[in-house]
């Protein structure tokens, strides 16, 4: 069983760039499922496919890549709030990631939404990750 089924998520993603590999499995939970659509809207990642014929359910996600220089999109992915320290933010005190050029993902009321989106709402909550 895992502690932090996010935290292996991430884990994952980012062995995965540091190997160069195209494609990365991750058991699947809606809140995976939530951040995958995120990081594939914000173009940090090529494509994925949810896969729920098992039980567990499986996400695989194609890697992004530049394609003559082979740099990875994503340079660092970091978890924020991990359960023994969540970390809340207001709508005023949201996180600016690279000064803009990052992301951080935040789970609000109104779901899993980026940094920049939660401004425009005006709504806070748990920071998930930065992704960069």
């Amino acid at each position: 069983m895992i502690t932090d089924p996010i935290a292996d998520y991430l884990t994952r993603i980012r062995n995965a760039v540091k190997a160069n590999h195209r494609v990365v499995e991750i058991p699947a939970s809606n809140l995976k499922k939530g951040i995958t659509k995120i990081l594939f809207d914000k173009g940090y990642i090529l494509n994925y496919k949810f896969e729920d014929d098992k039980i567990p359910g499986i996400i695989k996600i194609a890697l992004k890549y530049h394609p003559v220089t082979k740099i990875p999109a994503i340079n660092e992915i970091q978890r924020v709030s991990r359960p023994g320290l969540r970390r809340y933010c207001s709508s005023q005190d949201l996180p600016r990631v690279l000064n803009g050029l990052g992301i951080a993902i935040i789970s609000t009321s109104k779901g899993l939404i980026t940094d920049k989106e939660a401004r425009k709402l005006s709504v806070g909550g748990e920071v998930i990750c930065y992704v960069s």
